[in-house]
């Protein structure tokens, strides 16, 4: 069942509220041991606010646009009563005492949040294998990696453990899960969803994005969480689009929603990326220009340069970020208990951050940023979108040792969204031997919605 279509017999209350918690609760019972998609289950908290919703439903009382959805929350954003521990045991111990303003807007809407979900430690990955709490499997390729660093989020997702979920996307910890799990997610543009109560990694980076199995869910979560927050200074105050409208469409209107688009390809991505992927993205493509896509051939000549760049600023904004992590009011001291990616960063960080480096290092990395965001939106200036490869990379098995710049290169894809603020999605384009395979798709700042409708099409005709 479409997740819009859910969401509407609930509130129809042809299917309750509590019901709909206690399939996804028995599912956790049962999966969860094996995946570790959930860190922290709250299920008499949940049952409390199901069985208002469905009271409140039976009474003829209005409900949310979320009513009796099921949500799983990735351990860095802040909610109240939860353990907020962003997978370390730095923060093992540390309870949320407010509600981040992605958490009050879903509260708002009725959305029924059952737990936290698990991630790289404090956002630092690519595999959700640095967790302190272990790490999660792959519930679409089980034994290899579910990507991350929001992989517990997008596990949780293509277990069938809950309608929806959130996760960060830093460098591409929202969509390179996804790819790897086969499950949609959406990176926003910069600043049109609030960071506030985010445990922030990287924050001129750091967007909160949704996780679903169908654009729908895409779109209800991005109509409740998008928009202006006063309390949060990054955010943009504009004109909301209503998601939802974009992605309900009649099968035979979606046939026509990609009609007339200009999607460019980039010859450097496709370079980067493994044969076996890029013979899926290129079958995808093609199949979008059957349905009367316009495909514009593109290059851009500065794929070498978006890793280390997006690497020096991470570092040092990294670094800056954890110095509130010293052992007097959040848990341990972080250096003395954090896994071994997340000290390597800390350490370049200080590092970059004196004041003999900066200029070498970091202030260099900020004028490359600024290229990069030009060229970047150079490509986009006379297309709808561009499409290509989410990750360039299979998921790896579980375990398997790697070199940082072999798990950073996972990557180098994902990150330019990040350096440009642009938006940018993930949707399930093929298999390779089972294994998921992305699509992304990135817009201009504030298209948004664009991104929204070429999923929507080209989902409903496959």
């Amino acid at each position: 069942m479409k997740l819009l279509d859910k969401a509407v017999s609930i509130k129809n209350h042809e299917i309750t509220a509590s019901d709909n918690l206690e399939n996804f609760y028995n599912k956790i019972k049962r999966r969860n041991p094996d995946i570790n998609a959930f860190l922290e289950i709250k299920i008499e908290e949940a049952r409390l606010v199901a069985d208002k919703i469905d009271q409140r439903i039976k009474s003829g009382e209005e409900v949310g646009k979320l009513a009796g959805l099921v949500i799983g929350i990735k351990s860095n954003i802040n909610v109240e009563d939860f353990k907020i521990t962003a997978a370390s045991k730095t923060l093992e111990n540390y309870f949320g005492s407010y509600d981040a303003t992605v958490i009050e807007r879903i509260k708002k809407e009725d959305g029924i949040i059952i737990g936290m979900t698990n991630m790289d430690e404090f956002a630092a990955g690519s595999s959700t294998e640095t967790s302190y709490f272990g790490y999660t499997d792959n519930p679409a390729a089980p034994g290899r990696i579910p990507g991350g660093s929001s992989g517990g989020s997008a596990a949780a997702i293509a277990a069938g453990l809950c309608d929806l979920s959130l996760g960060s996307d830093t460098g591409g910890s929202i969509r390179n899960p996804a790819s790897h799990c086969g499950v949609m997610a959406f990176k926003p543009t910069y600043g049109v969803v609030s960071r506030q109560g985010l445990l922030d990694l990287a924050m001129s980076f750091d967007q909160i994005g949704p996780f679903a199995q169908d654009t729908g869910g895409i779109a209800m979560m991005l109509d409740v969480i998008t928009g202006y927050d006063p309390k949060e200074c990054t955010t943009i105050d504009w004109n909301v689009p209503a998601f939802t409208k974009i992605t309900d469409l009649e099968d035979e209107k979606a046939q026509d929603a990609l009609k007339g688009m200009k999607l460019g390809v980039v010859e450097q991505f496709l370079e980067v990326s493994d044969d076996k992927i890029v013979n899926i993205i290129e079958d995808t493509v093609q199949e979008m220009g059957e349905l009367g896509v316009e495909l514009v051939e593109l290059s851009f000549d500065y794929i070498e340069l978006c890793l280390p760049t997006y690497y020096l600023i991470n570092y040092v904004e990294f670094f800056s970020a954890t110095r509130k992590y010293d052992g007097r009011k959040y848990g341990y001291k972080i250096e003395d208990v954090c896994g071994e990616e997340v000290l390597r960063r800390i350490h370049i960080g200080s590092y970059i951050s004196q004041k003999e480096y900066s200029g070498k290092y970091y202030n260099k990395a900020l004028q490359a940023r600024s290229l990069i965001r030009k060229e970047i939106n150079k490509l986009l200036r006379d297309v709808d979108a561009i499409v290509g490869p989410t990750v360039p990379k299979l998921p790896h098995k579980l375990g398997t040792s790697l070199e940082p710049m072999e798990m950073y290169a996972y990557d180098v894809l994902t990150v330019i969204a990040n350096l440009a603020g642009i938006p940018a999605a993930s949707i399930k384009a093929g298999e390779v031997n089972s294994i998921p395979v992305g699509l992304q798709i990135q817009a201009k700042p504030l298209d948004d919605a664009k991104i929204l409708q070429i999923m929507a099409g080209f989902h409903q005709t496959l």
